[in-house]
């Protein structure tokens, strides 16, 4: 048996795909063992990443107010979930988040406006923001605001953006069962019309929607063909008032698994344990690691999640290194923070830099 899985890690290796029987088996096989199988996700991720790992900042830079009906976003118009709505942040107030994860030793500062899309104007003045956060702080910058065309995008390629994020989410089959304001193409679209203008796209999915196996594989192999180097795995958080609710799919085992198979399909992808990755994979979370190479920190736009310091910790009780940014220059703990005891703190003097 071990044989099979040192066949899938020479695979990745070479830079070829498992076959979609064995995809289906990683997802599904009874005689899966978990520590092989995240041994050969680890082939692939130690050779393009090392053990680093790449920290994420989200910042919700608009909330609410959204025409879609995403039912597993709490932002959407049926969504009955009790969040505070708000429009487009104070610029100023943009950077002083910018500064923070920048800080924090964050490889990425991911902003993040609920809509559909924005208009030409809407995607000036995010233009002007990005240029802001690019010439203050040494952070890439990832913008996730909807759809957008070729006219958008290349208005943010000028600006400087890194990434533009719009996950698939889903296969384009189970699609309709969670959204039926825009389609999986008006999706892909999105996508294509980045990476013509010249932006890296970044785009995953979400389990624990209802979804079956072959799904999450038919997202994987899309993702691969899409030649996307940024890819999120979320799993379902549950929001009481959102009409799409945990399935009751997703133990921290099926986690894993699904994390090893996203590093398998895309082996030189970064693969993001995103959302939901705390709930979930709970005391598992630690071997998130070896298949992903990259992870957020301080929560998921209308839900918490584990503080930086707590984050820092566990990455390095697991053997791996934070990968930092030329504003941390203790990348292992983070920007601005020294340890107390097992706590990490920030540096008073760090606190009163401009």
């Amino acid at each position: 048996m071990f044989e099979t899985y040192a066949a899938l890690a020479e695979r990745a290796l070479q830079g070829e795909p498992p076959s979609e029987r064995d995809a289906l088996w990683i997802l599904d096989g009874e005689d899966v063992a978990l520590l092989p199988l995240l041994q050969a996700a680890f082939a692939p991720r130690e050779r393009h990443f090392g053990r680093r790992v790449m920290v994420h900042v989200l910042n919700n830079v608009q909330n609410g107010l959204c025409p879609e009906d995403c039912g597993y976003c709490s932002q959407s118009r049926d969504s009955d979930a009790p969040i505070r709505k708000y429009a487009m942040k104070p610029d100023e107030e943009i950077f002083a988040e910018a500064e923070a994860a920048a800080r924090a030793g964050a490889s990425r500062y991911c902003m993040v406006l609920s809509g559909r899309g924005p208009s030409v104007a809407a995607t000036r003045r995010l233009a002007e923001v990005i240029r802001g956060v690019k010439e203050r702080f040494p952070i890439e910058v990832c913008l996730s605001v909807g759809l957008v065309e070729e006219e958008h995008a290349r208005i943010l390629a000028e600006a400087g953006l890194d990434r533009l994020n719009h996950n698939l989410n889903t296969s384009a089959s189970h699609y309709p069962d969670i959204c039926s304001t825009h389609s999986y193409e008006d999706r892909v679209r999105t996508l294509v019309a980045a990476k013509k203008c010249g932006i890296e796209p970044c785009s995953g999915l979400i389990i624990g929607m209802g979804e079956e196996s072959r799904d999450i594989v038919e997202v994987g192999f899309h993702l691969r063909e899409l030649e996307v180097p940024s890819i999120p795995v979320n799993f379902l958080i549950p929001i009481e008032g959102n009409p799409v609710t945990d399935d009751g799919s997703l133990t921290p085992e099926r986690c894993l698994r699904a994390l090893c198979l996203m590093r398998l399909i895309n082996p030189a992808a970064e693969i993001r344990v995103a959302g939901g990755r705390e709930g979930h994979l709970r005391h598992l979370d630690a071997l998130s690691l070896w298949p992903a190479n990259s992870l957020f920190v301080e929560g998921y736009l209308t839900t918490r999640g584990d503080a930086i310091d707590d984050t820092y910790r566990m990455i390095r009780d697991a053997g791996f290194e934070v990968e930092g940014n030329p504003a941390s220059p203790t990348p292992e703990i983070g920007a601005g923070f020294r340890l107390d005891g097992d706590r990490a703190l920030l540096k008073p003097d760090v606190a009163r830099d401009a």
